[in-house]
């Protein structure tokens, strides 16, 4: 089966970068959108003359929070997948979140007229949550407006990723399988449990080679379910 055409905001970061070249070993024709000057962070060494064509792999220089930027580099892609988000979250960052990962859908979904796009892999949280309202709160808003668009969309809802640079919270495992068997705490354990980078990248590919019918939500059991 041919690949896919994708899509790919944030793919400069901790996930993108490790997901595009899975991408495009899987078959699938990458349009990553950067900021301009940040082309060598996915294309370290310039293809030779005539290799830019052929080339699975293609990078955009736009503006993730503007519509017409991200209009301009759509091509012939018919699958986004949308993974810009504020660095290292916290609860005091709410005026972040709506400027940069709301922005970020909203100028994503202006994009959208007149675009080969059919099929959007959203990557939100797990929710609702106790804690970080803001920032699940901005995931929900976002949601709720790709929900609008008609398209068919998947939503990935993590609650926190374990990989390099990202394991101190590992040595909650213990306590978590404590929380995951007893009846009045089993359902938050599960919907906020830790999940590992490689599934997680298991899991947005899984999206993206599987678009639904109309709507499709990865949570916590789901994203463990993927075998990197």
């Amino acid at each position: 089966m041919p690949g896919r055409n994708i899509f790919i905001t944030g793919g400069t970061g901790y996930m993108g970068s490790r997901l595009i070249p899975l991408l495009t070993a899987r078959g699938n024709r990458v349009t990553a959108l950067v900021r301009p000057g940040s082309e060598s962070a996915l294309l370290p060494e310039r293809p030779g003359a005539g290799g830019a064509d052929h080339s699975p792999l293609k990078v955009a220089t736009g503006n993730a929070l503007d519509a017409e930027s991200l209009r301009g580099a759509l091509g012939d892609c018919d699958t986004w997948v949308q993974l810009i988000g504020t660095p290292h979250p916290a609860p005091w960052k709410g005026d972040r979140f709506r400027a940069v990962d709301l922005q970020a859908v909203k100028a994503s979904i202006a994009a959208l007229a007149g675009s080969g796009i059919r099929h959007y892999v959203y990557l939100s949280v797990a929710q609702p949550a106790p804690v970080m309202g803001a920032y699940v709160q901005v995931r929900q808003e976002a949601e709720a407006r790709l929900r609008e668009t008609g398209l068919a969309v998947s939503f990935i809802r993590p609650w926190y990723v374990l990989g390099p640079g990202h394991r101190w919270p590992a040595i909650l495992t213990p306590a978590y399988k404590i929380l995951e068997r007893w009846p009045a705490t089993r359902e938050g354990a599960l919907r906020l449990g830790l999940v590992t980078l490689g599934q997680m990248l298991a899991t947005l590919i899984y999206a993206a080679d599987n678009p639904p019918v109309s709507l499709r939500v990865y949570p916590v059991p789901e994203i463990r379910s993927q075998n990197p």
